[in-house]
């Protein structure tokens, strides 16, 4: 098979700088920067900063004048469209415009309809030459989650599963802890820092009284905490209720006391009845998108996984494999039965690899990142 052309070394670094920062950036992209002198002189580079702080070419134009070099002439190589707009922070191609650069080598346009092309449009008006495309897959992948929300309305859906290897999540009288290994917990932990929301359903949390913050890798944030809660059955002093912590719940019911109950622990109660009593689960999603959530990382059990697979509202599993079998117990998704084989849910495999003793597959929706 014919391996894909080598990127240029800039853009190579920048997505480094990018992914290496991704935990830090929601709701904003992950964007990484690099400037270099016609000659390929390397002259700054930079990373999107928590929100409300610089965007990359911001950084990197720093970085460059924190190093004594002159920026004109230069070409930026950047991973996503410099923004045109007033935002947390001033438009980047603006920047970029003032400090002289020449070209903008850019992996791929801006989804967010504010910029849409308008970034590249501006540059190209003062004059600076605009190249799109080298890196435009790796780009793209590592923001699924920005560009899910702005093309579709809805967060990146990920669902976290740690199973042995006959799929058991739990056994029949509930025990779940752990079926997988330390190394496992501290890796999902890991892709918890990532995601802008963590959801669990009320079942989980009656049962397990979890934390679902992260804990066991360094994080400058913590990720908002969604619970579905369909009859406000959330106990006022659950573990997760922790002080300054944002923590979201939906609910069907419109018990008054209960909610005022919740709002008194600093939760923030949210209405969307759905058919049966249930919360409607699409309409959940498309308030957390409002509420500028990309990636949701799920972590519930079986009921609410299945409901959330059944509607097609899961975009990818994360499943962690223990090398046990538990027998009979509770499965991962429940979400059946069905009738033929070919209504089962069919996915891609992107990866398996080990995790201390276990096994760590992502597998995404068959068609699902086609947006």
């Amino acid at each position: 098979m014919p391996q894909p052309p080598a990127l240029p070394p800039p853009i190579e670094r920048a997505l480094v700088l990018a992914r290496n920062h991704a935990t830090h950036t929601p709701p904003n992209p992950s964007v990484g920067c690099v400037i270099t002198a016609p000659d390929g002189t390397v002259l700054g580079e930079g990373h999107t900063q928590p929100t409300g702080g610089p965007h990359a070419e911001v950084m990197a134009l720093r970085d460059a004048a924190s190093r004594g070099h002159d920026t004109h002439g230069a070409t930026a190589w950047v991973t996503l469209e410099p923004c045109s707009h007033v935002g947390r922070t001033g438009p980047c191609c603006e920047a970029l415009v003032t400090a002289g650069i020449a070209r903008v080598v850019a992996s791929v346009g801006d989804p967010n309809p504010r910029v849409a092309g308008r970034g590249f449009q501006r540059l190209r008006q003062a004059g600076v030459e605009v190249e799109i495309g080298p890196g435009a897959e790796a780009a793209r992948e590592l923001n699924l989650g920005f560009f899910s929300r702005m093309v579709r309305g809805m967060p990146w859906v990920r669902m976290k599963i740690a199973a042995s290897l006959d799929g058991t999540t739990a056994l029949s009288n509930g025990t779940s802890q752990w079926i997988t290994s330390e190394a496992a917990r501290r890796d999902g932990h890991g892709w918890r820092a990532r995601a802008g929301a963590v959801l669990t359903g009320i079942g989980t949390v009656l049962e397990d009284d979890p934390m679902l913050d992260v804990r066991l890798v360094e994080t400058t944030r913590q990720p908002l905490l969604v619970v579905v809660d369909s009859r406000l059955e959330l106990p006022p002093g659950a573990r997760l209720l922790q002080p300054g912590r944002a923590v979201l719940v939906y609910t069907a019911s419109d018990d008054a006391a209960r909610r005022a109950a919740l709002e008194a622990q600093g939760a923030t109660v949210v209405s969307r009845p759905g058919v049966g009593g249930k919360v409607d689960l699409a309409a959940m999603l498309r308030d957390l998108a409002q509420r500028e959530v990309n990636e949701l990382h799920v972590e519930a059990g079986h009921k609410l996984n299945g409901s959330l697979v059944r509607d097609g509202l899961v975009d990818e599993f994360l499943v962690y494999l223990a090398p046990r079998l538990l027998g009979a117990g509770r499965g991962m998704a429940a979400f059946g039965p069905l009738s033929e084989l070919g209504a089962g849910i069919g996915l891609s495999f992107l990866s398996a690899e080990p995790v201390g003793p276990d096994l760590r597959i992502v597998a995404r929706v068959a068609g699902r990142d086609a947006f």
